[in-house]
């Protein structure tokens, strides 16, 4: 059953995501006006209804005892895949598997081990589980980042309200204006021509009561809701590009 989301919803996740340790009910009650104990009630409910699944830490496994960490693509059937991920997981040394839909290389298998033959040793477990291993590759590192739509923006004008207390990022709606730089352009054009920032990130394009994914073969038009993401702050050369 799908959950009906609201904006509060939208924005408890958007925290959570971002840093759920130091994000407490107070901070996002203050933003969304409401209490603090409408925000838990509304966590409660988000992970009753399996929305919010767990909150894990992200461990650099290469600082403790410089340890290394392997991605293994497998394939298992689809209708072993769901009982044969869960045994893998169930391997010692095994910290993560993704199920993925698709024909080959449907699960993807994060080990830890403390060196190569201790990989090795883990991807024969896997073989005997059932697995039928396609690549192995070592993870340099990782990178995360809050659903970027349900980050703070607001309609209109540009708006430059961070996230919660001492955030560095940034989300923000601004308006394509008629005869701007990026009106009539595809996003790939407009990363091309420099019109947006290295840091920035399209997340969202609204038009017409309709939300669009970007893709580098997205036209901006005049009149869009372009929503925007930077890590620190929206360069002020972005936001001039979307006006005339």
């Amino acid at each position: 059953m799908e959950y009906d989301f609201d904006d509060l919803d939208r924005r408890i996740i958007h925290a959570l995501e971002r840093d759920a340790r130091n994000t407490s009910a107070p901070d996002i009650a203050d933003e969304m006006e409401v209490s603090p104990g409408t925000v838990r009630n509304r966590i409660g409910k988000l992970e009753d209804a399996g929305v919010i699944r767990g909150y894990h830490a992200d461990v650099d496994y290469e600082r403790v005892e410089g340890r290394l960490t392997n991605v293994i693509t497998a394939t298992a059937s689809a209708s072993e895949r769901a009982h044969l991920a869960q045994q893998a997981l169930d391997v010692p040394g095994v910290v993560q598997v993704r199920e993925v839909m698709s024909g080959r290389g449907n699960l993807a298998v994060k080990v830890v081990g403390t060196g190569t033959d201790d990989l090795s040793r883990l991807a024969r477990k896997l073989t005997n589980v059932g697995l039928d291993i396609e690549d192995e590759a070592l993870l340099q590192d990782e990178h995360y980042r809050p659903y970027g739509p349900f980050g703070p923006t607001t309609d209109g004008e540009a708006s430059r309200e961070p996230f919660g207390r001492g955030a560095d990022d940034e989300v923000i709606a601004v308006t394509v204006e008629a005869g701007a730089p990026l009106d009539g352009k595809t996003l790939q054009e407009a990363n091309q021509a420099g019109l947006v920032g290295e840091d920035v990130l399209v997340v969202a394009v609204e038009r017409d009561g309709t939300t669009i994914t970007p893709k580098g073969d997205t036209t901006l038009r005049a009149d869009d809701l372009v929503k925007v993401y930077s890590s620190t702050s929206v360069p002020a050369d972005t936001l001039a590009a979307f006006r005339v």
